[in-house]
């Protein structure tokens, strides 16, 4: 098929576009001051407010929100009359994890293999340079033809919700008739997809105590009770036998009805070793999409290197729930630290401390703007249709935005595909994902401005 103006326009954007993104990936903009300095995500949403001013953007502001953290606006004024279209995306990104285990690099951005590799290539720095992208394209065939607002938040990864609580307190600023979630994903290369559904999250920290101070484990092992092992049991507690997820009174047994997910694809995409079980009943589009899903994100004892023989007075774990559709953060939250508590063998001590939290959130894809935007990726993807998937990860702003401007349509797209590994060492981004993607929001632009 031949190409568009606006296609071949956006095709030569992508030099800039690999050059700008090697620019703000170079920020290590990690929003926990105790892994990166607070430098980094300063100076990465310095980088963006000047980016946006130099596209024109009027009002650019750093929203210095309460979690201490920043976000950036910005407005780029459309023609008189037309609708307001608000883009979001995140500068803040996940640790490196283990950097000696990236081919290159994490906060250098490397192509290989027809990919760009570097931390926030996909999730979400990517999903900026999409905004961006899609903009300048259309600013050279005839303007943008809508009112623009960008809010590029600083505290997603933390789940802090430090621009949830701003966009409460300031309930005009980011007022829109549509807004677009830069933030999520095609369901594989190459197949368009919008994202319907998000789980919601809960994030605690557990503290297991059982003793003043460590005693030595041949001396009082054997009766004196051991915190770590403690910490264990209530963990593996929060798991049946077949690995599903199991917080008394929390439902863990409803299906997903839309695109489903094969077994084999989804063992290939997670990379599961030869002879490795999967976990829990259903289809796979249940357990990832429909059901609520725990991870131990981490435990805090002894290393292997330097152990003393020691009976443990304390340890403690950080724990990520993510919760369906229908299912209150909150009150799962409530369930979870019960649930902690009520496991603990041997009368453990256990203290629960929340430390974020977001709401499950799902789409009105029968929406005007959903029937444009699927206009455009057909278009942006030759002919291809568009799909309907869930996403198991949580955007907590989407819940609230959907509260504080009920009237507004809310479209989730983005370059997270399985390939991305966001989160991941080797986090990556398709360079033709991104140009179809910045092409299909240009052509969206300009049918929802109609």
């Amino acid at each position: 098929m031949p190409q568009s103006p606006l296609a071949r326009t956006v095709a030569a954007l992508q030099p800039r576009a690999r050059t700008e993104l090697a620019e703000l990936v170079a920020f290590k903009s990690v929003a926990d001051p105790a892994q990166f300095p607070k430098s980094e995500c300063e100076a990465a949403a310095n980088w963006i407010a000047d980016t946006l001013r130099a596209d024109g953007f009027q009002d650019v502001a750093l929203l210095d929100t309460p979690d201490g953290t920043q976000s950036v606006y910005g407005f780029l004024p459309g023609p008189a009359g037309a609708p307001t279209v608000l883009l979001y995306a995140h500068y803040d990104v996940q640790p490196p994890l283990d950097e000696t285990a990236w081919v290159s690099p994490p906060f250098e951005l490397t192509e290989r293999d027809g990919r760009w590799y570097g931390r926030g290539a996909a999730d979400c720095k990517g999903g900026l340079i999409m905004h961006l992208t899609a903009l300048r394209a259309l600013k050279e065939h005839g303007g943008v033809p809508v009112n623009v607002k960008v809010i590029v938040e600083g505290s997603e990864e933390q789940g802090t919700g430090g621009l949830e609580r701003y966009a409460e307190a300031h309930p005009d600023l980011l007022t829109a008739d549509a807004i677009v979630i830069g933030d999520t994903g095609n369901f594989r290369v190459g197949l368009p997809t919008v994202t319907a559904t998000l789980r919601g999250m809960t994030l605690v920290r557990v503290r297991v105590d059982t003793l003043e101070g460590n005693l030595h484990s041949g001396q009082f092992g054997g009766a004196a009770p051991d915190a770590l092992a403690a910490l264990i049991r209530i963990l593996d507690s929060l798991r049946a036998d077949d690995g599903s997820t199991t917080v008394t009174g929390l439902a863990a047994d409803a299906t997903w009805d839309g695109l489903q997910y094969p077994e084999e694809d989804f063992r290939k995409d997670a990379k599961i070793l030869d002879g490795v079980g999967l976990l829990g009943d259903g289809t796979i589009a249940d357990r990832i999409w429909a059901r609520p899903a725990v991870t131990v994100l981490g435990i805090d004892c002894p290393p292997v290197v330097g152990a003393t023989p020691s009976v443990q007075a304390g340890a403690r774990a950080l724990i990520s729930l993510r919760v369906p559709p229908g299912t209150d953060a909150a009150e799962a939250t409530k369930l979870l630290a019960a649930h902690l508590e009520t496991a603990a063998p041997w009368g453990a001590r256990v203290a629960v401390e929340q430390v974020g939290q977001g709401q499950a959130f799902r789409a009105d894809t029968t929406s005007p703007a959903y029937t444009s935007m699927a206009e455009a990726l057909q278009e942006a993807y030759d002919g291809a249709e568009m799909q309907t998937s869930g996403m198991g990860g949580s955007i907590p702003l989407c819940n609230t935005l959907a509260a504080l401007y009920p009237a507004a349509e809310i479209l989730l797209i983005g370059l997270s595909e399985p390939e991305a590994q966001i989160h991941a060492v080797n986090e990556s981004v398709s360079p033709q994902e991104l140009e179809r993607l910045s092409l299909a929001e240009a052509l969206f632009l300009r049918r929802y401005a109609d």
